[in-house]
């Protein structure tokens, strides 16, 4: 459920492909930190990626987060590139009406 969640939330507007790459990238913490502690992670990275896959050519932060579970199973004791966004205004409260 937590995996549909976070698709649900990448695939909103993203504005531009940095912002997509942000997004990406916090999705796929969001889902490594919701994944149940005995749970395997190749299975459910597996599990994940075929549920995003259809999704990928068209949402820039779904793309983000495919490449990112690809990358962490084909080289799993690899470092994957992850950053928090830097703080930055985005419009606030007028900008989540507008977006509705």
């Amino acid at each position: 459920m937590l995996t549909e969640r976070t698709l649900t939330q990448l695939q909103l507007c993203t504005g531009s492909p940095a912002r997509a790459r942000e997004l990406g990238q916090l999705g796929y913490m969001q889902w490594l930190a919701g994944l149940p502690a005995r749970a395997a992670y190749p299975d459910a990275a597996r599990h994940a990626l075929g549920l995003a896959a259809p999704f990928e050519a068209t949402d820039p932060a779904v793309g983000e987060f495919c490449a990112l579970l690809r990358a962490s199973l084909a080289c799993p004791l690899r470092p994957l590139d992850l950053a928090l966004p830097r703080p930055r205004r985005r419009g606030g409260a007028r900008m989540r009406r507008l977006s509705l």
